[in-house]
């Protein structure tokens, strides 16, 4: 399994409209996507304007190829994208240990 991490910035004041817009555009179109495994996303304290969502893939190819190949890839910037105050910073990672 691959995590996608995007660290994302949005604009200032646009939190609480951001919330509905990335939970909405995840469940709406990239939860249908081949590989999707699932989902977080965890909202700072610190700033409030820094998202990082979490999304677990089956392969790195079904993102970086299927999903981001796709027409649902521009569906979702378009929900999302309006929000985003830079280019969100992506990386993938495999796991290396777990608790529990």
């Amino acid at each position: 399994m691959i995590l996608e991490l995007a660290d994302i910035r949005i604009h200032a004041g646009k939190q609480q409209e951001f919330d509905a817009a990335i939970k909405n555009g995840v469940e709406t179109v990239i939860a249908h996507a081949k590989g999707f495994k699932g989902y977080k996303v965890n909202k700072c304290i610190e700033t409030p304007e820094r998202y990082v969502l979490m999304i677990f893939w089956e392969t790195l190819e079904n993102h970086t190829v299927d999903f981001r190949g796709s027409a649902n890839f521009a569906d979702w910037r378009s929900i999302v994208g309006p929000f985003f105050a830079a280019p969100p910073t992506v990386e993938h990672f495999t796991l290396l240990a777990k608790s529990g």
